[in-house]
């Protein structure tokens, strides 16, 4: 028979390294969040200022030719 110490070992291993992970999954998480937020407030300090104007005139026009109406 196997001593059964090896076995309390392992899975005391396996347990502290599922702990250690979980921190590392929400760190992930947060500074992608940070990064998406970032990015959205880029973009609408981008679109509401005059180059969101032109840009929005310009993909108008563009869909409207492309339909054949303007």
């Amino acid at each position: 028979m196997k001593p059964m110490h090896h076995l309390r070992r392992r899975r005391s291993t396996t347990t502290v390294r599922r702990r250690s992970e979980a921190g590392i999954t929400t760190a992930e998480y947060a500074v992608g969040t940070a990064a998406g937020a970032g990015f959205a407030g880029l973009l609408y300090t981008l679109l509401t200022g005059a180059f969101g104007d032109q840009l929005l005139e310009r993909m108008f026009k563009h869909v409207m030719s492309l339909l054949g109406i303007g």
